[in-house]
């Protein structure tokens, strides 16, 4: 992202709020708070971190709300109500990524429903294919264990990203398990873990016997454990 010289505006993260609004579904504050309705439907970039739950004070009190983290031209937060349609749809979304989908740049568009709902779908700017999500039964999901899922799932992302191992664009969903792998390998080697430590905690924790058998969720939550027990 190119650095501008000279006067300008503070570099502070823009932050976008969800609401449907007659023409628009979103929009942003001025510095005297005034609404500045956003006409497009979609915003790309990539995804840099979430925050869920977030106890935010608002004219109406104290309510919930969930941040996702976005850098475009410049960074952005969009801000919605954390039980509110766009939020779960966003959540349901980001579940279903994969691994390496995460890591690249994606686009969140919202999606006008009825009253004054507001849905989210994620694409892919390079295919144009949106995530495949299946809506049915949404009120008896557990909300709470897809949002740890999503919430490690990006910040496993991001630390992944500070370390020496490097995944390029061209990386197969089977060659980035690998990686992870071979990174858990490391962690596994500081900690002095024999095969047979390892395998009793994946038994326990996941009903598997082998890495090769975890999921890339699974896996980046094994990492993450790992560098815990390091710290």
């Amino acid at each position: 992202m190119e650095v501008k010289l000279g006067f300008g505006a503070i570099p502070k993260p823009q932050y976008v709020f969800v609401k449907k609004d007659n023409d628009y579904c979103w929009y942003m504050l001025s510095e005297n708070e005034q609404k500045i309705p956003i006409y497009d439907k979609a915003l790309t970039g990539v995804i840099t971190g979430i925050e869920l739950n977030k106890k935010v004070e608002t004219r109406f009190g104290i309510v919930e709300k969930n941040d996702l983290y976005i850098l475009a031209d410049k960074p952005y937060i969009i801000r919605s109500g954390s039980e509110s349609y766009f939020s779960q749809s966003l959540l349901l979304s980001l579940d279903a990524l994969i691994f390496e989908q995460m890591r690249n740049p994606l686009t969140i568009a919202v999606s006008p429903g009825e009253s004054n709902v507001v849905f989210c779908n994620i694409y892919d700017p390079v295919t144009y294919r949106s995530v495949g999500v299946s809506w049915d039964g949404h009120r008896e999901i557990d909300w709470q264990t897809i949002g740890q899922r999503v919430s490690l799932k990006i910040n496993s992302i991001q630390n992944y990203n500070q370390e020496p191992i490097q995944i390029s664009a061209n990386t197969t969903p089977s060659e980035a398990h690998t990686v992870l792998i071979a990174q858990s390998d490391r962690y596994l080697a500081q900690l002095n873990w024999t095969p047979e430590q390892g395998r009793e905690y994946l038994q326990q924790k996941y009903g598997k016997r082998s890495r090769l058998q975890l999921s890339d969720t699974e896996i980046l939550e094994f990492i993450d454990y790992l560098k815990l027990q390091l710290a």
